[in-house]
């Protein structure tokens, strides 16, 4: 049986050509260690199984079929863990596609550093056809991370006072990530259908494990969503983050409408400074009222506790997603 330093496992249904891109890449990748990948799928009708017949006969590459209806966010990375040999536990998304043939070296060479760190996300950049606005957007976010890029709960009283701390120590995400295995074992990540990572991340957190950030083990990955898809993935994140970790997002209109503005005369400011106007005028345009989507789903997800059941299950995008695998 051959010794793996690392097992990437990606979940895929229905993918698209991406992911022909995405395992390529995997495979491409350049490594002093032994690595292995295991593909998920949950129910591809789109060629993706018929696509990674051929590479039946690698050592290091397999696929396994799961029923849709069996599929979870955390569930599902559990059971693909579970099929793996790995010290570490890689995670890709079936559209987070690896920059370069670096990528896994770079995240496992920051979980190596210190055998206390228990889990490493990686950068997220935007695909080179998204909008000027989501690439801003995720490269603001990650450049938190540049300066700290191992971090632990060395300040309690401040973690339970400190809304923003606590945020910055749980934040992860399993669309780029690597888990210790001997970790992982102890702590998997939650059955949950929204934020397993970062309800992982808190957990191991708590338990006094460091977490890391992998600038250099960076990933093409973003989303354009439409203004419905915006409302929708605002609503589920909203929810999540109140049911499972006590957080307003969006507790009132007030704070609605002065986020709105806030963001409005951020955007504004950008979109002058870098003449997005000349060259991107449909999405300058379009920005307020994504802003507002977003704003407006995330009060919906805080209020979500008087909404009917029917309502909730229209307007939640994962729910949606849920009952179609059903």
């Amino acid at each position: 049986m051959s010794y793996y330093k690392a097992s990437v496992v990606i979940p895929t249904k229905n993918p698209g050509k991406i992911f022909i891109e995405v395992i390529n890449k995997v495979m491409d990748q350049k490594t002093d260690f032994e690595f292995e990948i295991l593909v998920v799928d949950s129910g591809s009708k789109d060629g993706t199984l018929e696509y990674m017949k051929q590479f039946e006969n690698l050592q290091n590459f397999r696929y396994i079929e799961i029923a849709p209806e069996s599929f979870g966010h955390g569930k599902t990375r559990n059971f693909g863990a579970e099929q793996t040999s790995g010290e570490y536990i890689v995670f890709l998304t079936h559209d987070a596609l690896p920059v370069n043939n670096q990528w896994l070296s770079e995240i496992v060479n920051i979980a190596d550093s210190n055998i206390k760190i228990a889990g490493v996300f990686g950068r997220h950049i935007a695909y080179p056809t998204e909008n000027e606005f989501v690439k801003r957007e995720l490269e603001l976010h990650f450049s938190g991370f540049i300066n700290s890029p191992i971090v632990s709960l060395d300040d309690p009283n401040r973690y339970e006072s400190d809304l923003g701390y606590k945020q910055y120590l749980h934040f992860f995400s399993d669309n780029n990530s690597l888990l210790r295995r001997s970790v992982w074992e102890k702590y998997p990540f939650p059955d949950v259908n929204f934020a397993e990572d970062q309800q992982w991340a808190k957990m191991i957190i708590e338990n006094g494990f460091m977490k890391g950030y992998a600038h250099d083990a960076v990933v093409f990955h973003s989303h354009h969503y439409s203004l419905l898809e915006r409302l929708r993935r605002s609503f589920d994140e909203s929810l999540a983050f109140k049911n499972y970790f006590g957080y307003d997002l969006c507790i009132d209109k007030k704070t609605l409408w002065k986020n709105w503005k806030y963001l409005n005369e951020r955007d504004c400011k950008y979109c002058l400074e870098e003449s997005l106007w000349k060259h991107s005028l449909i999405d300058s345009l379009k920005q307020p009222f994504d802003n507002f989507m977003r704003l407006f789903g995330q009060y919906l997800g805080n209020h979500a506790d008087v909404l009917n059941e029917y309502f909730q299950n229209l307007i939640s995008r994962d729910k949606r997603l849920f009952k179609d695998n059903k």
